[in-house]
């Protein structure tokens, strides 16, 4: 896969991990430890060859747990 298509994924594949895994467990922490899990078994497979990949992945993370965070506080009023 090329750079751009990895920058792509970076940018929206976290954050969906994130809120998917918020909808089934429930709790956004549990979440976003298991997509950090996904996301580390990447890098350490190798797919993440460009360091500006992981600060993608980060913002792209954060993102995807302040919008888990808005639908669990939606969710509870």
């Amino acid at each position: 896969m090329d750079v751009t298509g990895k920058i792509i994924l970076a940018l929206f594949l976290p954050a969906f991990l994130v809120i998917f895994f918020t909808r089934i467990t429930f709790n956004r922490f549990v979440a976003l430890v298991l997509a950090i899990a996904l996301i580390a078994a990447s890098v350490y497979a190798g797919y993440t060859s460009p360091p500006i990949i992981f600060v993608i992945d980060a913002l792209s993370l954060t993102a995807g747990f302040w919008f888990a965070s808005q639908i669990m506080n939606k969710k509870e009023n």
